[in-house]
């Protein structure tokens, strides 16, 4: 007998560019990656990753998009996340100071997922992704 999982490994969700957005992706993320099998630790850590990389998004959209777009996708034991926005720009990682107010997002992102990056999409605006390995040394304690 085939089993077939009723558990769609991609889900691509759209959201307004607002700020109450990161944290209803970060609910969407949380309850996929749950049916996913996903361990608090990885849960944890994705949506650490996609708070930030939608955040960003929601605040550099400056360009005509109206919408944030956001992919999770599970292969094998890869978790990338992906995020698109309309806006110019490319995220860095900063080293901001103990008084800064913002600067920290990709500091964050950098240190918990296995690797990121920037990719060009159609149209205006990229895509922000980051890929966490789920199986393997506890990103939230091995740096």
């Amino acid at each position: 007998m085939i089993e077939q999982s009723l558990r769609p490994a991609s889900v691509t969700h759209r959201f307004p560019r607002n700020r109450r957005s990161p944290g209803q992706a970060r609910r969407a993320f949380r309850g996929w990656a749950a049916a996913q099998g996903l361990g608090p630790t990885a849960i944890e850590a994705g949506e650490l990753v996609l708070g930030e990389l939608a955040s960003n998004a929601v605040l550099a959209a400056t360009g005509p998009g109206r919408r944030i777009e956001i992919q999770f996708a599970l292969t094998g034991g890869t978790l990338r996340i992906e995020v698109s926005d309309a806006g110019d720009g490319t995220p860095v990682v900063r080293s901001p100071g103990p008084l800064d107010e913002h600067g920290r997002g990709m500091v964050v992102v950098e240190a918990l997922a296995d690797a990121w990056g920037v990719a060009d999409r159609p149209g205006p605006g990229k895509t922000v992704w980051g890929v966490l390995k789920v199986n393997g040394p506890d990103p939230l304690t091995s740096w």
